[in-house]
């Protein structure tokens, strides 16, 4: 618990002072997790389709990586990806402790990160020719693989537009409340085109739109996971909770 204690303006933190400035190794170290989760899945899941046989990047979506020969290598990774994320939303929420979006951004984060574990224990079915002469028929595993998959996009793209409402409220952060919004966008515009793209179009870059909203988001949490990562613990807080201290002299936060 970092305890601050003002009077008339002015800060006094004999004890707590260097808890106030310097991130707990534990903090940094669920942090940590958001950059390294994300990260895991985009290189894992670009290698597992260069040099996958009879697979097609550009064609065929990243889950089909779960089927064929190999496919235990990226439920692993799905279901890792989904425990680090995990933890970095449990970091999220000790260091966003007040201010807007406090709550619901490592919520939203948390869901994220369990959508990945999710997909991983209920595998796809095959699709779009792949594995070679695989049946195609629906399955609940499948079905149920294609919610968590949904649930995953609209998780993280909500998780960008509460960011970038927080952000707005701060004029220095002005420019990741843009990125964050446009993150945004991209997810849930690369997720509507997957979609549609699927279902009518016949040999279209499936592939390739998943592999858009998947790197575009997933670099979106490592970069809030950097940014957190190099700010004292002092300064993760929000204006509007600044303002709020500032206006109550004896405040007690954990």
């Amino acid at each position: 618990m970092n305890v601050f204690s003002y009077g008339k303006g002015r800060k006094h933190a004999a004890t707590s002072g260097q808890n106030a400035e310097e991130q707990p190794m534990a903090m940094r170290l669920l942090l940590a997790c958001g950059v390294i989760g994300p990260l895991l899945n985009i290189v894992v899941l670009l290698i597992l389709g260069a040099t996958r046989p009879q697979y097609n990047a550009w064609l065929m979506p990243d889950s089909n990586l779960e089927l064929g020969d190999g496919g235990w290598i990226q439920i692993a990774n799905y279901i890792l990806t989904g425990a680090l994320v995990f933890g970095f939303a449990i970091g999220l929420r000790r260091v966003l402790s007040t201010g807007r979006g406090s709550i619901w951004i490592p919520i939203l984060l948390g869901v994220y990160g369990l959508t990945f574990i999710a997909i991983g224990i209920f595998v796809t079915d095959p699709a779009l020719g792949y594995p070679p002469g695989a049946s195609s028929a629906l399955t609940i595993r499948g079905l149920l693989h294609d919610v968590f998959g949904q649930l995953q996009f609209i998780s993280l793209a909500a998780a960008c537009f509460v960011l970038a409402r927080r952000d707005a409220a701060d004029l220095a952060k002005r420019g990741w409340a843009w990125y964050s919004a446009v993150t945004g966008l991209l997810v849930a515009a690369s997720d509507v085109v997957f979609v549609l793209t699927f279902k009518l179009v016949d040999g279209g870059p499936v592939g390739l739109i998943a592999r858009i909203g998947i790197i575009v988001g997933g670099s979106w949490v490592a970069l809030l996971a950097i940014r957190l990562m190099s700010k004292k613990v002092s300064q993760v807080s929000s204006a509007s909770e600044q303002v709020q201290l500032a206006r109550n002299p004896e405040t007690v936060r954990s």
